[in-house]
């Protein structure tokens, strides 16, 4: 069997620790790991399958000699490295926003649309935390019954904005429970100009305003990628898709309300219920008889998606509710690329192709 060296850009992040968590459980056979991240971390001694291994500093040759590399160091380092990976040959899984909406770039999650890997040109990326988790349980509803509208809020954990912003919650919540004045610096994104306590807060702000001054970016995101990967167009018209996304004062696993319509009338709630309980990487928690539904804090550290709250809207017929939970950092990230690098193995995929993308 063949093995491959496999390099983690980003490896001491929040999900690049769980990258290597998830890859030491996959079944890719790995010949070697190189660890890779800032200077700052390089010297950083991580251990993968019980062995030490120090992390590196990422230079253009890093990937010499590397077959695939999982990629979560933020957009702007992908855009500088996965690049010269591919010139040197290996395939990049990329769970940046740098390359979704690319044309020439597959945005993959394997239970919905493997089959676009076969066209990769080097490089693959993985979707938005809150879209995978969203999209995985609206497939097979769109497969049996037919897909017309989606909305969706978001109740997104803080672990989305990164380690930095976990921290700052943290700090934040104590600081309130001790009666001492809060000093945000991150919330609710780095990029804009104000930041505001997280803590015992809501925020209904992810990522900077789009230029209409309307939608977020993380709600144009939502949108755009749930056509890109359910209808191969991320400008497509034949499902209507809109979000608003909130974070909330919670470490791990986002929340979401999916309000949707099918178009086949007849559908019932069972069947809707079924047919996500039948799909893979879906976990049906619906039983309100014993206030069984998803949880945040049961999802956290689990590979699966979950659903609950699955209801008609007795007002729309052909209309359903359903709230969906899943760990963001794992399905929504690490476990996802893992599975993406999983099937590229199984199919032979493990190869750059003469025309590669390069960006």
């Amino acid at each position: 069997m063949k093995e491959f060296n496999v390099a983690i850009l980003g490896a001491t992040g929040a999900v690049g620790t769980r990258m290597i968590q998830q890859l030491e459980q996959s079944t890719i056979p790995v010949k070697s790991v190189k660890l890779l991240a800032s200077a700052r971390s390089a010297g950083k001694v991580l251990q993968f399958r019980g062995q030490d291994v120090t992390v590196e500093e990422t230079m253009p040759d890093s990937f010499n000699g590397i077959d695939l590399v999982l990629s979560s160091a933020g957009g702007s380092t992908s855009k500088k490295f996965l690049p010269e990976a591919v010139k040197r040959g290996a395939v990049c899984v990329d769970n940046t926003s740098a390359y979704r909406m690319e044309k020439e770039v597959p945005l993959v999650i394997p239970e919905v649309n493997e089959k676009a890997l076969y066209n990769h040109r080097g490089i693959i990326a993985n979707p938005n935390c809150s879209t995978i988790q969203m999209v995985v349980c609206l497939e097979p509803i769109y497969k049996q019954f037919g897909l017309k509208q989606v909305i969706v809020s978001t109740y997104q954990a803080v672990s989305g904005a990164g380690q930095s912003a976990l921290n700052e919650l943290m700090e934040e919540s104590q600081q309130v429970l001790n009666g001492e004045p809060t000093d945000p610096k991150i919330l609710p994104t780095k990029g804009d100009k104000k930041h505001y306590q997280m803590a015992f807060n809501l925020l209904p702000q992810i990522d900077v305003f789009e230029s209409d001054g309307y939608y977020t970016h993380e709600e144009w995101k939502m949108i755009h990628e749930t056509k890109k990967i359910m209808l191969d167009d991320m400008d497509a018209k034949d499902i209507k898709v809109t979000a608003t996304c909130v974070r909330v004062p919670i470490r791990i696993a986002h929340g979401e309300s999916v309000y949707f319509e099918v178009a086949d009338k007849t559908a019932t709630t069972d069947q809707i219920k079924t047919a996500m309980a039948d799909a893979d990487g879906v976990v049906l928690q619906d039983d309100t008889a014993h206030q069984i539904y998803p949880q945040s804090i049961e999802a956290e550290g689990k590979r699966e998606t979950f659903v609950g709250r699955v209801r008609p809207d007795y007002e729309n017929e052909g209309a359903f509710n359903m709230w969906v939970v899943s760990d963001n950092l794992l399905k929504g990230a690490a476990w996802n690329a893992v599975q993406i690098a999983e099937r590229l193995v199984a199919d032979d995929l493990v190869r750059v192709p003469e025309n590669p993308y390069v960006g």
